[in-house]
């Protein structure tokens, strides 16, 4: 019953996606904000390679909740030394549960964990934070 987007490029060609999918190959970088803001969820599918990694997060869990966006995704380790899962982000373990969290969570609820979110993101992973911890880290090297 509901509305959904795919965007990125790894998607094989031959998905026959229903039709409550739009399919967006490219998103270019310049349009991402708008393609957050204009969507009640984000969910992130975390590739088989970054969860065997571990603590690899796609760059797009931050891009959403920068926006307010909150976001469902699937559990990888390490996730919890980035988000307080449950206040910032919400985890589900199936197409189901994905489903139920999206449909079921008030709006109040989702916007509380998109602001949550984004609060975090600025406070603690933008570039200009990140260069500040690494310069502390080198200053602390010498």
């Amino acid at each position: 019953d509901g509305r959904f987007c795919v965007a990125g490029p790894m998607y094989p060609a031959s998905i026959a996606w229903p039709g409550n999918v739009r399919r967006i190959d490219h998103l270019p970088p310049a349009e991402h904000r708008a393609f957050y803001n204009a969507s009640r969820w984000t969910l992130n599918v975390t590739r088989a390679d970054m969860v065997a990694a571990g603590w690899s997060p796609s760059v797009r869990l931050f891009e959403a909740a920068a926006c307010g966006t909150p976001v469902v995704s699937d559990a990888w380790p390490g996730m919890s030394e980035f988000f307080e899962i449950g206040r910032e982000i919400r985890v589900a373990e199936s197409t189901d549960a994905a489903l139920s969290i999206v449909r079921d969570t008030p709006a109040a609820e989702a916007n509380a964990i998109g602001a949550a979110a984004r609060t975090l993101v600025l406070a603690r992973h933008t570039a200009a934070t990140r260069a500040a911890e690494l310069e502390t880290y080198l200053s602390d090297l010498m």
